[in-house]
């Protein structure tokens, strides 16, 4: 796929079963306008690129082939206590070799949760 045609074939793709029509209405525009977007006539401004990343749930470097990730970016909060758990893990439970590369895509639930089993688990350790 060339890069120019990433962003039609993405935004096809994403609008699945719906018109080219109804997607049009529900983010203001005309069927038209949309339309070449799809079939890379026209490139999308920074305000409409951001509006077809909102509308689907998707990152505006996925919409223009900069990444394969389609995921929005976590917000700041969700970061922070990712980052909490993950140093939680870490200072108490040194010994732990948890590969955190592998585990990038949790959220910080999954984290908490992750944090959550160790703690259990060790303490069935000392138990023994």
């Amino acid at each position: 796929m060339e890069d120019k045609k990433i962003l039609g074939e993405r935004l096809k793709s994403l609008r699945g079963k719906r018109t080219q029509e109804e997607v049009a209405n529900l983010l203001g525009l005309s069927r038209a306008r949309y339309s070449h977007y799809e079939n890379n006539r026209v490139e999308p401004d920074t305000e409409i690129l951001n509006k077809l990343a909102d509308f689907y749930n998707v990152t505006t470097d996925y919409l223009l082939g900069r990444t394969i990730n389609p995921d929005p970016i976590r917000k700041d909060e969700e970061v922070e206590s990712l980052l909490y758990y993950k140093n939680k893990i870490v200072s108490e439970f040194p010994d732990i070799d948890l590969m955190f590369k592998d585990m990038e895509t949790l959220t910080a639930e999954d984290m908490k949760e992750v944090y959550e089993y160790i703690k259990f688990k060790m303490s069935q350790k000392k138990d023994d």
